[in-house]
């Protein structure tokens, strides 16, 4: 489901219960589309999450850890001379649209007492967050700017009056009468989602098909169904997760035309539930931008290097036919004319069989023969260190491989170890001169398997070295997906049961490049069997003595393991 006008409705409801008269503690602008509020209501610090994301736009309470850029972006320091101590007077929604209205009371420098509202726009790509005066009508800043240039018909800067969005035209389910409902319903040609959509405000296309399935299920308790569905929407709500084949939705009921349904205690843990993997990877992405496309660059031009020293090795096959050729060339020298493109010659050293050797024909009968020594010389000498550096490119690419397959799994706290590595490793330049603030090192993951075994798995390179090499006993068992980048798994434990070596055997086959493979094999081995050679990259261990097992990795699996061990 989208979060349409429905899902909004609901969700203020439940912000108004939580938050109101809150007193804003702390702000942060964690992302580049997304604002937490931390608010102190009913006795307790709660973050509200207000996200103009193009595609995750919502409102929400929200548990998921985020973490704060260095220095604070121009939105939220606007936010903060504003708002820093308001009170939370209301939260409303502009009839059954996506449009939330934020009032906030607070004192100014003066002591008059001022309205400021925080305006959240949840409409895709348009999404907005508008801090706005509410005496003047004035916008104060928002998360992202648009000129007259983009948008004619408003512009969102600062000082600019605030403009609405284009109103909705379609009836108010919450405000529509009995008499237009029971007309509507009863005159309606076809009685489906669309024709929902297109009558009533605020309907996305999955709570239109759902109310139109009910509708159809009862055609004589059309009424009835109507009042029972809204009813619901007011003040019995059930949070769902539910599938319709493949595809996952999120709903404020339990829709009848789930396939499969998860309830939740509230639809701010529903919509953790249901975006936190996505804003994750979302939010790597953005962070790791960088970071992706300079280890992309760097593994295309190691892959160049591999290919030319690989043409060389193949070349070099070849230095004793050029050393031939030159010999033949010295030894019949009077025989080549000069200008010649080729000569065909007696081979001595295959019994005289006839030969033709290419010629340079701008270059002199001596000057060819020489040439072809020089090419049996060059050759001959790269070949002494020809192995060595393919070897390198290869350790090279493997490396730089392994890093793009943590992004891939890292969180946001994450990146900024991975960057440090890169930095460390020369991949990457420190930039700027100025004292950063210190980053706690990132911790490997904490996974409880079902008969409690302690489970522990590195999520980039430097948690591997000090998981594997540092922090594990010799006799504790190491795991990691055979031959392909992944995360270095810890049982501590000398004797896991099989279930626990199959539960952790499945967190490194998850938390590896084949996460959506089956049948991903995965060694393990004690971990006294695993050994660093000298001056490998992070992460990179030799092993031996390791056994095999082959496991599906499947998410509802880890996500119960990861419960175990937060639990």
């Amino acid at each position: 489901m989208s979060f349409d006008g429905v899902f909004t409705h609901a969700m203020v409801r439940e912000l108004n219960d939580q938050l109101s008269t809150g007193r804003i503690s702390k702000i942060h602008q964690p992302y580049e589309h997304e604002i937490v509020l931390v608010i102190r209501a009913q006795g307790k610090n709660q973050k509200l999450l207000l996200s103009a994301h193009p595609s995750y736009a919502r409102i929400q309470l929200t548990e998921i850890a985020y973490t704060n850029p260095d220095t604070p972006p121009n939105f939220v320091m606007m936010l903060r001379k504003h708002l820093d101590g308001a009170i939370l007077e209301d939260i409303h929604q502009i009839e059954n649209d996506r449009v939330v209205h934020f009032t906030f009371s607070k004192r100014d420098e003066l002591g008059d007492l001022q309205n400021i509202v925080l305006i959240v726009e949840l409409m895709g790509r348009h999404s907005a967050i508008v801090l706005l005066n509410k005496q003047t009508g004035k916008i104060l800043d928002t998360i992202k700017h648009v000129g007259h240039s983009q948008n004619t018909y408003r512009s969102l800067l600062p000082g600019s009056e605030y403009i609405e969005p284009p109103k909705q035209t379609q009836l108010n389910p919450f405000h529509v009468t009995k008499e237009q409902v029971f007309t509507l319903l009863s005159t309606a040609e076809e009685l489906d989602g669309r024709y929902l959509q297109q009558t009533f405000q605020g309907l996305g296309r999955d709570t239109a098909n759902e109310l139109a399935l009910r509708l159809a299920e009862k055609p004589n308790e059309k009424m009835a169904v109507w009042s029972d569905f809204w009813q619901s929407i007011q003040s019995n709500l059930v949070p769902t997760l539910g599938t319709i084949g493949q595809k996952e939705f999120f709903a404020p009921l339990a829709f009848t035309s789930f396939d499969t349904a998860t309830t939740y205690q509230s639809l701010s843990n529903l919509l953790d539930a249901f975006y936190g993997e996505k804003a994750e990877k979302d939010r790597v992405k953005q962070l790791g931008n960088e970071l992706i496309r300079k280890v992309d660059n760097e593994i295309k031009r190691n892959q160049t290097k591999l290919a030319k020293r690989e043409k060389t090795l193949q070349d070099s096959e070849n230095a004793e036919e050029y050393r031939r050729d030159g010999e033949l060339l010295t030894t019949f020298m009077a025989q080549v004319p000069r200008g010649a493109e080729s000569i065909q010659l007696e081979n001595y050293y295959e019994e005289n069989t006839p030969i033709t050797i290419a010629l340079n024909p701008a270059l002199t009968p001596n000057q060819n023969a020489q040439k072809y020594f020089q090419k049996y010389q060059k050759l001959k000498n790269a070949v002494k260190l020809i192995y060595d550096q393919i070897a390198d490119a290869k350790a090279e690419i493997a490396y730089l491989e392994s890093v793009l397959s943590q992004l891939e799994i890292a969180g946001p706290m994450d990146i900024e170890v991975i960057k440090e590595e890169l930095i460390a490793s020369g991949y990457l330049k420190q930039k700027g001169s100025k004292k950063k603030r210190k980053h706690s090192p990132s911790k490997p993951e904490h996974f409880i398997a079902s008969d409690g075994t302690e489970i522990l798995v590195g999520k980039n390179n430097l948690q591997n070295d000090q998981l594997t090499l540092k922090q594990a006993r010799k006799t504790d068992i190491w795991l990691h997906a055979k031959n392909i980048p992944g995360s270095h798994v810890i049982i501590k434990s000398d004797d896991p049961s099989d279930e626990t070596l199959m539960e952790a055997a499945e967190l490194a086959a998850y938390f590896s490049k084949f996460r959506q493979s089956a049948q991903v094999p995965v060694d393990y081995v004690a971990v006294k069997h695993v050994h660093k050679p000298n001056g490998a990259k992070p992460g990179f261990v030799i092993y031996e003595n390791q056994k095999t097992l082959f496991v599906t990795p499947e998410e509802t699996s880890i996500e119960q393991l990861r419960k175990n061990g937060t639990a």
